[in-house]
């Protein structure tokens, strides 16, 4: 299944509390998304979000259910390492 980055931009400091993350997996498996783990910026407005998911409809979906911005979301086709291998996404 593909992986996608999510850029999620919070008008102040407006990240999910720890005891939503139930709730956001449940919606999740709805959907058939499946959230990995999230990078928060230090001025807690943004953050990414790495997930694997169907497509881009069905990330977008589990956002709007789970009241989440998902301001720019991009399919990944690897990382590049420090040696500048091309790696998969994930292992």
């Amino acid at each position: 299944m593909p992986y996608f980055v999510i850029e999620r931009n919070y008008a102040e400091d407006g990240v999910v509390p720890v005891e939503a993350a139930p709730d956001i997996n449940l919606i999740n498996d709805e959907e058939d998304v499946r959230w990995v783990y999230s990078f928060l910026s230090i001025d807690r407005r943004k953050s990414y979000c790495l997930y694997e998911a169907p497509s881009i409809e069905a990330i977008r979906a589990a956002a709007v259910r789970a009241g989440l911005p998902a301001d720019v979301v991009t399919e990944l086709h690897g990382r590049v390492m420090p040696s500048g291998e091309l790696a998969p996404t994930i292992g």
